[in-house]
């Protein structure tokens, strides 16, 4: 992303069709629809998000928020929904991204990568090759029930922004961004990309003087 660069903007845990209108009349260039997780906010069903991702314009993505680790079971969600993007959660065996990119030709595939230690920089170099992108989130999977998502929480943003430098696709943020703190994310990640989702909600439901105040701050602020 170069020096005047603003990133694009992904607004989570969409709930219903006049959200997703919401998000978009705002400048969202992406919105993410969440199937079944462990945990977390923003789960719908499968048949609302089928009808969300119907209403999507072309040039804006919709983002399925996948738990599911096996090549078939994920092919087979997104022949059913019919989402552009695909957001793995957790980590899926490398011969996964094989498969899911020959049966799902066209369809972005996006890795989570949950931000905890130096170790997840050589956890995004190494799928590097395999994915459309990353997204680095503030998740722990190695708990008994695992957080893939939505905390709330921020993450080390030191180790995002050498994830950032050390591949060559592009790269989202997410993970505790609010309309206070989201230029300092810019300043000091420099993402191609930007994921919310509490931070620009009110008691679960899509807040418009959150969103708006969100898009203001990314828009005022150019990436370095």
């Amino acid at each position: 992303m170069g020096p005047t660069s603003r990133p694009r903007v992904k607004i989570c845990c969409i709930a219903s069709v006049a959200e997703a209108m919401l998000a978009m009349r705002y400048g969202a260039s992406a919105v993410g629809l969440v199937s079944a997780m462990p945990s977390g906010p923003g789960v719908i069903s499968e048949e609302l998000i089928r009808t969300i991702a119907g209403f999507i314009p072309p040039g804006v993505s919709s983002f399925l928020l996948t738990s599911k680790r096996d090549a078939a079971s994920i092919i087979d969600q997104q022949r059913r929904l019919r989402v552009s993007a695909l957001q793995l959660v957790d980590a899926v065996p490398f011969d996964v991204y094989g498969e899911l990119r020959v049966a799902l030709p066209g369809i972005s595939i996006v890795q989570v990568i949950h931000v905890r230690s130096r170790e997840s920089v050589e956890e995004a170099y190494a799928v590097e090759a395999h994915v459309s992108a990353l997204l680095l989130d503030s998740g722990n999977p190695s708990l008994q029930t695992k957080e893939l998502g939505g905390t709330g929480r921020t993450h080390d943003w030191t180790i995002s922004r050498k994830i950032r430098e050390a591949v060559n696709i592009p790269v989202y943020l997410a993970g505790g961004l609010t309309p206070d703190n989201v230029c300092r994310a810019i300043d000091e990640v420099a993402p191609f990309g930007l994921d919310v989702c509490s931070g620009v909600r009110t008691e679960g439901a899509l807040d418009e003087r959150k969103l708006s105040l969100f898009f203001d701050k990314a828009n005022e602020r150019r990436s370095m």
